[in-house]
């Protein structure tokens, strides 16, 4: 999953936080969805404009985040 392809940071945008390509869905907002018990058929129904492949792209933008930040510092 190539998450770059779904997701884009435009300044101005949602105060510069990470959306859906075309949207002003956050990556924040699908997280919490899931988080919060929604399935993704659930958040399909709600907005339309999302795509299966743009709820994974927000998974896959969140694992690559944490794996950035626990990643041992460069020497």
């Amino acid at each position: 999953m190539r998450w770059e392809e779904h997701i884009a940071i435009t300044p101005g945008v949602r105060g510069g936080k990470a959306c859906i390509k075309g949207t002003r869905i956050t990556v924040y907002d699908v997280l919490e969805y899931l988080a919060g018990g929604m399935t993704e058929s659930q958040i399909l129904a709600d907005f339309p404009s999302l795509t299966a492949d743009d709820i994974r792209a927000c998974l896959a933008f969140a694992a690559a985040r944490e794996r950035r930040l626990s990643a041992p510092p460069a020497a």
